[in-house]
């Protein structure tokens, strides 16, 4: 099993997406984190926190301007 973690910012909906990818999930948490503290306030802007697995991905996080949503827990 090959596992990833990518943030990932986009200053639009659909719009193109500047994002970079760990195999370390703690600095993929500390880019998003940082991204909100950056950009976070701007209403247009999603943050994601994602997890990458042999291809597939799911959302861990979401940031936009109304808050965080967290994905919950793998069962």
């Amino acid at each position: 099993m090959n596992t990833k973690y990518v943030a990932r910012l986009q200053f639009t909906p659909d719009g193109a997406a500047v994002e970079g990818e760990w195999t370390v999930a703690a600095t993929a948490r500390s880019r998003y984190r940082e991204w909100v503290g950056r950009y976070g306030s701007n209403p247009a802007v999603m943050i994601r926190l994602i997890e990458k697995t042999d291809g597939c991905e799911r959302i861990r996080r979401t940031w936009t301007a109304q808050g965080e949503v967290e994905a919950p827990k793998s069962p």
